[in-house]
């Protein structure tokens, strides 16, 4: 048993470098070469976003994958609705990837159509699912890669959340459970929890439960037809609504020496589209 766990402590280590380091020294940030689009879930096509992760991805060149096995029940793709929700996002090509075997995912054929992509896309749904379907296997391995030549990932709602380290909402019982049985997330930012539709379902406060037992990490709300792009260590807002801060710190452009403030760990407050936020100073940028 020991030399089991010893094995996997080492291929851990060895396939998954990016993780394990960033994770140890609790800093929190995003890849160094690639970008990161985590979007809050909601109506997409009159907004900006897909629009920006189809220029990110390439353009009119770009190879695009797209995984939606958040969504997928009983192995049964709506590949219609794929097709006509992104050909109304400008993406009228791309290929569909799907497994709810981490045994496939674990194959050099599986991985084929991510090695050659410029970016990936993740629909909504459960994200537990794509957890116990990619998670530290080779797809995991090949969207890192991704990130490292100067790809694009991006997800909607559940595509977001898994695209942090702690997996918010991760339960397979239910999705109102903050803390669940599925909690780690593919870690493409370090040291954060994302959570999605936080306004248009009054989730603002649940944040606090993973924050009271998880102090050290960053704690970001996305609510509908809105994202982060995570460039390195710079976040910026785009869309139509409004991203939340957990960072047990308060902004506001106006200041705040005359505001009546709660104790810093109920402290939370919003960034709106064109506003940008260092993740590893854990502080707005102010021009």
């Amino acid at each position: 048993m020991l030399k089991l766990i010893l094995s996997f402590l080492f291929l851990t280590i060895t396939l998954f470098p990016q993780i394990i380091n960033s994770q140890d020294i609790k800093i929190t940030t995003g890849s160094k070469n690639g970008t990161l689009i985590a979007i809050g879930g909601g109506k997409l096509s009159d907004t900006n976003i897909m629009t920006e992760f189809r220029k990110l991805a390439g353009g009119d060149s770009a190879k695009i994958v797209v995984i939606p096995t958040a969504f997928v029940r009983n192995n049964e793709i709506d590949t219609m609705l794929l097709k006509t929700n992104f050909k109304k996002y400008g993406i009228p090509n791309f290929t569909i990837l799907h497994t709810s075997d981490s045994t496939m995912a674990n194959t050099d054929d599986f991985v084929k159509p991510i090695k050659e992509a410029t970016g990936i896309y993740f629909t909504g749904g459960r994200h537990w699912r794509i957890a116990d379907s990619y998670l530290n296997t080779k797809v995991h391995q090949e969207l890192l890669n991704l990130l490292d030549r100067g790809g694009v990932i991006a997800g909607s709602s559940a595509g977001a959340t898994i695209q942090g380290s702690y997996l918010a909402r991760g339960d397979t019982k239910n999705n109102q459970i903050m803390m669940g049985d599925h909690e780690v997330g593919f870690g493409f930012i370090s040291n954060i929890t994302i959570d999605q539709h936080v306004l248009a379902r009054n989730r603002q406060f649940d944040m606090f439960t993973i924050l009271k037992n998880k102090p050290e990490l960053l704690g970001i709300g996305i609510d509908e037809s809105t994202a982060i792009v995570v460039k390195g260590d710079i976040l910026e807002v785009i869309g139509k609504s409004y991203v939340i801060i957990y960072d047990q710190s308060f902004w506001s452009g106006e200041g705040s020496d005359l505001k009546e403030l709660p104790n810093k760990n109920q402290l939370f407050y919003f960034l709106k589209s064109g506003d940008k936020y260092n993740l590893r100073e854990r502080k707005v940028i102010w021009n």
